[in-house]
Parts: C-alpha cells; structure tokens; sequence
C-alpha cells in the first residue's frame, strides 16, 4: 500500500503575506532610523560640549554656539535654538535639548518623533 506525501512550506499567496509585512516593517524603519540618528549625534555633542574645558563659566550664548556647529557637523536639521534650555546648577549648566521629529509616513498618517536629552556642564566635567 502506497502511502501519499504531503508536501510542506509556503503557498505563493502565504509567501506574498510575509513579504509585505516584512516590506512594512522595513519602510517603517526607514522613516524611523534618521530620526533616531540624529537623536544620536544630539546627544554625541552634548557629551562633546561637556568635554569642552571651561565650559561651566561660559555664558549659555556661547555654549549654545559650541553645540550648534557641533551639530552641523551631523547635518541635523529638527533642533533649533528655541529648543536649547539652560538652567543653572551648582557648579555649572544643565542643558536641555527638547525637539519633536515629524515624517510622513503613508497618505496623512505622520511619525512623530519626541526627543529629550540633558547634560551637565559641570566643572567636574561629563557624566
């Protein structure tokens, strides 16, 4: 008696499925990825600034100035100087960096990208 063998894996429409989800998914992380790269290279030139000797008796004008030609270096274009903050601490600045990133996404649905980064500018330098 012979005995029939099921043939297992995907059908071509199970195939096109997955295919699109994963297409999704990487559109989405395409729409996702600057945003959070440049995130990075906020944050990169916060600690750069931090570094900076001196920086905790500089007036915020020029540590704002220090941190903006850092971030041209990245070519970031979401963060203006209305989103630079400075509040004085003991020894020195917290700088806050608070900024939102807005992407289309597909027809009139937007990524919205909320970002906040803080650091000391301390004489005791970065933390």
């Amino acid at each position: 008696m012979k005995t029939m063998k099921t043939q297992r894996g995907m059908t071509l429409t199970s195939f096109l499925v997955v295919l699109c989800i994963v297409g999704f998914g990487l559109y989405i992380g395409m729409k996702l990825f600057p945003m959070y790269s440049e995130f990075y290279a906020v944050k990169t030139a916060l600690k750069g600034v931090a570094k900076e000797p001196g920086v905790a008796n500089m007036e915020p004008g020029k540590v704002q100035e220090m941190f903006f030609r850092r971030l041209d270096i990245s070519y970031s274009e979401s963060v203006k100087p209305a989103n630079v903050k400075f509040e004085r601490v003991s020894g020195g600045w917290n700088m806050k960096v608070n900024y939102e990133v807005r992407r289309p996404l597909v027809g009139n649905l937007d990524v919205v990208g909320k970002f906040d980064a803080h650091q000391e500018l301390t004489l005791s330098g970065a933390d």
